[in-house]
């Protein structure tokens, strides 16, 4: 990038750079983002349509920072990669290191003090000089694929070495002391080869349907015990998988052999905040998209599961799977069990939510809800106490854990730390992307927000992972336009508490992009009307349209036959919808030819103790009254069960409704997936995980959520299209259903999700040597760092109450 800018300042453009520098240094502002400095090259394009390379270069730039004497370029040369350039008033460049651009932004807050000392340093980046990375960008997230390559090259370039690890990680494998696939009569390398050779003797003379048992004592004479498969024909293909990778060894045969082998019975899904549970909770503070993702998940981990694992023949051992969601009981649940110890999880075998309560240090907050702001302070003791009660309910200890959101990553680490099995972490959503500069401004945002605890587990939740499930590629590291969620993590300051040099390596081969999918059973199209029960459908149309009930509905409308313009979330400010109220208010347009419908929260103040809902309510009733809506919107608060959202879904659908997601920003998106496949015609956030959901014009629409009119106008061109073309909704419609079925099941999640747990299993097995290191430095930041902050806030927390 430097080439272009020498290119800028060694030609006839050089004027025009400095004449950009000069509107630099007239404007207000003296830290500029992306959008604002295009906004400002563009008013004054015209002066330079003669400079292309000044073009190019403004096209890459992320920040500025205007500095006395000089300003600071923020480059974005490409995904995931950023430089920085001192600009002096006579044009001379000079590169700066990540550390000189980290103590210009300390100086930019009045946070920097050199002559107090250093600031504390942190930088993974020497710890993944052990791991191999990827080089080009496009394939971040598609980690497991280089991994296997890597492996099979790695491992079996010392051939002895290679066959000794894999026999070594064959050994390990039981079920309750139960030993599975090779036993003490297969006592070496060259061994298994001969054996597997020999068993596949056995196997072939067989007919390909003769069940495994009757031939399971063969086999063990020869050293196989059960978990080869469950037929002559399943056992013969895993034996010759097996065989291949012996001989010649490959990423694919190496990726097909350790997806079979079965490793993994018991999972533990950890998500401490908000109130989880299967009823009446959805619409609390802290409480939606993530709880419905995880219930779903289990049930079609655990049904994954069972297919495998009787795949791989354990029906005869009676191995059976058990999956348990780890989250924190509330001893004043309001109505909800989230009281209650054990909770079956409807539709599954052997699935539960197993609920911990938070050690009373503070009873006047642990016996109620926490936000999770505030939920920092209880998280270490919580997981030492949910090792005891995982270890009672398994009979054991889990084979994977999943963590779910900062502060279930947290505690997925120190429980995979203690427990010793392999990891995963799911963002679900990083609030250091939600919220701007609340890293260069944390310590005003301290006392509501808590950021030096949350992004401090953050980054040693990433770092402490075995591997990263994301829903979209731009969650890791963005767009050519705007930077990932993780990718914000790369190099960052706390001023006056420490710097992140180096973060993350967004080309490690631990990202993966796995996307959720939808219930099924709960979320199809509105057109398959033998499946909608009609009381249900009555039912929710008179709520949503006609039902008069102050206590729980706000407005009546006018007209209900308007086409209604639908939206539900809960009542906070990421979600935005006072900002579609708003966008609705302005458009007389949009009042004229449709109906506001909202589900969102509650509906009085007095019934919140969420201060972010408690302002978003008053501020709905405020626009509501300026723009003067009534008769033309209603407000829901109201909590559906999940079987009903569905519905309500469809009802809309019915009416040749829309559905708007106007988040700031969406992480991925979950309500999109579900409302599409139900036949809603989708206008979604441009801002995060929707750019990868929805085709734009295909099968929805993006919309700007901070440009109220530009949002108008992409309904309104929908809503004329629709007029001038009476199949124009219907063909929406049906798109969005297809984008759905063909992309995003749970089926296609858990099948990789499961994969990905055995490869990263192996990998961690392979590697375990290497990575110690890094984990006693993540725990040095655990115990230096934020274990100190998280007792500041219990102290500061004991004082409020």
């Amino acid at each position: 990038m430097s080439e272009l800018i020498q290119a800028v300042l060694k030609s006839e453009e050089r004027s025009d750079f400095r004449q950009f520098a000069s509107l630099l240094r007239s404007s207000d502002k003296k830290y500029l983002l992306r959008n604002e400095i295009l906004q400002l090259f563009s008013e004054k394009s015209e002066q330079f349509s003669d400079s292309p390379n000044l073009q190019k270069l403004i096209r890459y730039v992320q920040e500025i920072i205007l500095e006395n004497d000089f300003f600071c370029l923020i480059i974005r040369p490409r995904i995931a990669r950023q430089e920085a350039y001192r600009i002096l008033e006579d044009l001379t460049v000079e590169p700066m290191s990540v550390q000189e651009l980290l103590d210009l932004r300390d100086r930019f807050v009045n946070h920097y003090h050199p002559q107090e000392g250093d600031v504390y340093e942190i930088d993974f980046a020497p710890f993944y000089d052990y791991s191999p990375v990827l080089r080009d960008p496009k394939n971040i997230g598609k980690g497991v694929e280089y991994l296997n390559r890597f492996l099979s090259s790695q491992l079996f370039q010392d051939e002895k070495k290679g066959q000794v690890s894999l026999y070594q990680f064959l050994q390990l494998h039981r079920y309750n002391g139960l030993q599975l696939l090779i036993n003490e009569r297969i006592r070496s390398t060259e061994e298994l080869s001969d054996r597997v050779k020999q068993a596949l003797g056995i196997v072939s003379d067989r007919d390909p349907n003769d069940p495994y048992q009757t031939f399971r004592f063969e086999l063990q004479d020869l050293g196989f015990e059960p978990g080869w498969g469950n037929t002559a024909a399943r056992v013969r293909e895993t034996l010759e998988i097996l065989d291949q990778l012996i001989d010649s060894p490959d990423h694919q045969t190496l990726d097909a052999f350790i997806s079979r082998i079965p490793m993994i019975f018991r999972v533990a899904l950890i998500s401490p905040h908000g109130w989880f549970g299967q009823e009446g909770v959805l619409g609390r503070p802290d409480t939606g998209g993530q709880v419905v993702y995880i219930l779903d998940q289990v049930k079609s981990l655990e049904k994954q599961l069972q297919e495998d694992l009787a795949l791989a023949g354990l029906a005869i051992l009676g191995v059976q799977p058990k999956v348990i969601v780890l989250t924190r009981l509330i001893p004043n649940s309001d109505g909800t069990l989230c009281n209650q110890r054990l909770e079956k999880i409807y539709g599954t075998t052997d699935a539960w939510i197993l609920r911990v309560p938070f050690r009373e240090f503070n009873p006047h907050l642990t016996q109620n809800w926490i936000s999770r702001f505030e939920i920092w302070p209880y998280l270490e003791t919580f997981a030492i106490d949910a090792e005891r009660e995982l270890r009672a309910e398994f009979q054991g200890r889990p084979d994977l854990i999943i963590g779910n959101y900062s502060d279930g990553n947290l505690v997925a680490f120190l429980l995979a730390r203690r427990l010793k099995v392999t990891h995963c972490i799911i963002a679900h959503a990083l609030e250091k992307s939600k919220y701007l500069f609340s890293n260069l401004y944390w310590q005003d945002l301290e006392d509501k927000y808590h950021f030096s605890l949350q992004f401090t587990a953050d980054l040693i939740a990433m770092n402490a992972a075995n591997f990263i499930i994301s829903s979209t590629y731009q969650e890791i590291v963005g767009t050519p336009e705007s930077v990932g969620q993780y990718e914000s993590y790369k190099s960052f300051t706390m001023p006056d508490l420490y710097h992140v040099v180096d973060g993350i390596e967004l080309f490690s081969p631990k990202f993966n992009v796995v996307p959720p999918g939808v219930n099924e059973a709960v979320f199809f199209p509105f057109t398959r009307t033998e499946d909608r029960l009609l009381n249900d459908r009555e039912r929710l149309e008179n709520l949503l349209f006609y039902d008069d009930d102050p206590e729980q509905i706000y407005g009546k409308l006018d007209n209900p036959d308007k086409r209604p313009l639908f939206s539900m979330a809960r009542l906070d400010r990421i979600k935005n919808l006072t900002g579609l109220a708003e966008t609705y208010g302005q458009s007389e347009s949009l009042q004229e030819r449709c109906n506001l419908i909202l589900i969102a929260g509650k509906l009085r103040t007095d019934d919140s103790t969420d201060h972010e809902e408690i302002s978003e309510i008053e501020k709905l009733y405020e626009i509501i009254d300026r723009y003067q809506l009534k008769g033309k919107i209603r407000w829901l608060g109201v909590r559906l069960p999940k079987i009903d959202t569905g519905e309500v879904y469809r009802v809309i659908a019915d009416r040749e409704g829309i559905f708007v997601q106007p988040a700031l920003f969406e992480a991925f998106g979950l309500t999109i997936l579900e409302a599409m496949v139900t036949g809603l015609p989708m206008f979604a956030t441009r801002f995060g995980g929707p750019l990868e959901i929805i085709q734009n014009k295909v099968n929805g629409s993006y919309i700007n959520p901070t440009n109220y009119e530009e949002t108008a106008e992409v309904i309104l061109e929908f809503l004329d299209q629709c007029d001038r073309d009476p199949h124009y909704w219907s063909q929406i419609s049906q798109r969005g259903i297809e984008r759905v079925y063909s992309t995003y099941t749970w089926k296609i999640h858990t099948t990789r999700l499961l994969s990905l747990a055995k490869i990263y299993g192996f990998w961690n097995y392979t590697s375990q040597d290497h990575r110690e290191d890094m984990m006693r430095y993540i725990e040095s930041l655990f115990y230096l760092l934020y274990r100190p902050r998280a007792q500041g806030l219990l102290a500061e927390q004991l004082q409020r109450s």
